[in-house]
C-alpha cells in the first residue's frame, strides 16, 4: 500500500485474537503468546502513524476474560502496565494520546494509577489517539449508558421523549471518540465477541486467518487496502 494514495479510515479497531493458539502451536505457555502479541501492537501503532490513521483502538481485555485462570489474568495486567510505562515517552514524543475505556471499577488501584498517569501526560497530544479497551464489553457499555440516562430522566417524561441517538453516544465510555470505520479481527474467528456493539453498527469488517502475534505491517496494510475498496453506503443508495 502506498502511503496517502488511498482512502484511509479515521478509526481502526482491532480484536487481537490468537495469542494462545500461537503459543500452543509452538509448545509454549500462553504468556509467551501474549508477550509476542505485545510486539505486534507496537508495530501496528507505528503503522497507523505511517498510514495516517488518527485513532487506533484495541480489544485488550474483555469482561469475560476475568474468568480466565488467575495466573493468566495477572500476567496480562502486568504486561499491560509494563507496556504503558515502556511506551510513555514514545507516546509523548510522537504526539499520541492514550486512553483506556472499560469498567475500571474492576481494575486494581495500581493499574488505574498507571492509566491515570499516562492519560494525564498524553492528554494534550492530538496527532493520533490509541485506545485500549480493558475490562470492557459492548453489553456492559450499553447498560451503563442506559443507567446514566435513566438517572438523568427521573421524573421528567419530556426528557425521556427527547432522547435520541446522540444522547446514547454521549453516555457510552467512548464519548468523543469517532465510531470505528474498520474493525479487524485476527486468527480466523468471524464474530464481534461482545465488542463495540453500538459503535460498530456501520463499521466495515476485515477477518484474517493470521494469528495476532504474526500480524504485522504487511498484514495491516492489506487490511487498509481492502477497506479502500469498500463502498460504504450506510443503508442508503448512491
Amino acid at each position: 500500500m502506498e502511503e496517502n494514495t488511498k482512502i484511509v479510515p479515521t478509526h481502526v479497531s482491532i480484536i487481537m485474537d490468537g495469542n494462545g493458539r500461537w503459543a500452543k502451536a509452538r509448545g509454549l505457555d500462553r504468556s509467551a503468546g501474549h508477550n509476542k502479541g505485545a510486539e505486534s501492537l507496537h508495530v501496528i501503532s507505528e503503522a497507523c502513524r505511517k498510514a495516517g490513521v488518527k485513532y487506533l483502538s484495541v480489544f485488550a481485555f474483555s469482561e469475560e476474560n476475568w474468568a480466565r485462570s488467575r495466573d493468566e489474568v495477572i500476567h496480562l495486567m502486568e504486561l499491560m502496565m509494563e507496556m504503558m510505562m515502556a511506551e510513555k515517552q514514545t507516546l509523548i514524543d510522537n504526539g499520541i494520546r492514550f486512553r483506556v475505556c472499560g469498567n475500571r471499577a474492576r481494575l486494581s488501584e495500581k493499574f488505574n494509577a498507571y492509566v491515570d498517569e499516562i492519560e494525564a501526560v498524553t492528554a494534550g497530544n492530538n496527532d493520533c489517539t490509541i485506545i485500549a479497551f480493558v475490562s470492557y464489553s459492548g453489553k456492559w457499555d450499553i447498560l451503563q449508558a442506559a443507567k446514566k440516562l435513566a438517572l438523568s430522566c427521573q421524573g421528567d417524561p419530556a426528557r425521556i421523549d427527547a432522547l435520541d441517538y446522540k444522547d446514547i453516544d454521549d453516555a457510552l465510555v467512548t464519548a468523543g471518540i469517532p465510531d470505528p470505520d474498520l474493525i479487524i479481527r485476527t486468527s480466523g474467528e468471524q464474530r464481534l465477541s461482545n465488542y463495540l456493539l453500538w459503535q460498530g453498527a456501520y463499521s466495515e469488517f476485515y477477518f484474517t486467518d493470521v494469528l495476532w502475534p504474526d500480524f504485522r505491517e504487511k498484514e495491516f496494510f492489506e487490511a487498509l487496502d481492502a477497506y479502500a475498496g469498500r463502498d460504504r453506503r450506510y443503508g442508503k443508495v448512491k
